[in-house]
């Protein structure tokens, strides 16, 4: 409560919390801090590794989650980060989180097609190879491409409706889907989480695992909020591991520029980036 009181009185630019605090823990005052303290970054640090907690954070605010056996070597670049407006998540909390799941790696790769054919074949190629290995399939896509990819599906002897009807194959609109995670035009990680946990764990209702392929990031691209592209970017690679997720993202090559400090920085988020 001091904290909150003090960052309400001093509006600073960043504020460096504890979890395991007395009467009003660092999750809980994070939450104080976004109404008092708009402006100020929050970074916690904490023993706990668990996604659980690592959601809790970033859905009360807080940019950075840094577990204390790594406080030396992750602090000043967590707090660079968050200063920047980045979320900081580090590998080593990711990998606690595939420990849970059986230790078992995920893929969270990037392509870059050079033409929309390539990305609606790549799309289906991913897609039909996951239901086949028995995963549930989540595509968001956009209209004109998600019409082809289960085109492409059929051409690939998948039976669609269904999969679609078991609940297999979760076809989604990008755009739509962006705008759940949206509020007031903003990228928003409380309203990211809430739609992942139900749409995760619907899918994971009927199949153990579960793999995603999208071009939802590229939206905001297009819109000019190359940061908020980042930043989704970032959030993604946090639910990958959390989740346990195989993961494609798909990005029409025309118009980046592979030396943007954005562009290398969504690069950076994933596991693999092919040029197709």
């Amino acid at each position: 409560m001091e904290a909150v009181q003090k960052a309400s009185e001093l509006q600073p630019d960043l504020v460096l919390l504890d979890v395991g605090l007395p009467k009003l823990n660092g999750v809980q005052a994070a939450k104080q801090l976004r109404k008092v303290a708009p402006l100020a970054k929050v970074l916690l640090i904490s023993q706990e590794f668990s996604f659980d907690v690592v959601k809790a954070a970033l859905r009360s605010g807080a940019l950075g989650y840094i577990q204390k056996l790594n406080v030396a070597r992750e602090l000043l670049p967590g707090i660079e980060a968050v200063l920047e407006g980045r979320y900081f998540v580090r590998g080593t909390v990711k990998e606690k989180f595939l420990e849970t799941n059986g230790g078992s790696p995920v893929r969270h790769e990037l392509r870059l097609y050079s033409h929309d054919a390539l990305l609606v074949e790549g799309f289906a190629d991913f897609a039909a190879a996951e239901l086949v290995a028995g995963k549930a399939t989540i595509v968001a896509a956009t209209e004109s491409h998600r019409a082809g990819i289960l085109e492409g599906l059929r051409a690939r002897s998948v039976d669609v409706d269904d999969a679609i009807a078991r609940g297999m194959l979760i076809p989604l609109d990008a755009a739509e889907t962006l705008s759940k995670f949206m509020s007031n035009d903003m990228l928003d990680p409380d309203h990211f989480f809430e739609f992942m946990d139900t749409l995760i764990g619907a899918a994971m209702r009927v199949a153990p695992r579960v793999s995603v392929c999208g071009e939802i990031a590229p939206q905001l691209l297009a819109a000019g909020k190359s940061a908020q592209a980042l930043r989704l970017e970032e959030l993604s690679d946090i639910a990958v591991h959390g989740f346990h997720l195989n993961t494609l993202c798909g990005y029409a090559l025309n118009g980046y520029d592979a030396g943007d400090e954005i562009f290398r920085g969504i690069c950076a988020e994933h596991s693999a980036v092919h040029l197709q």
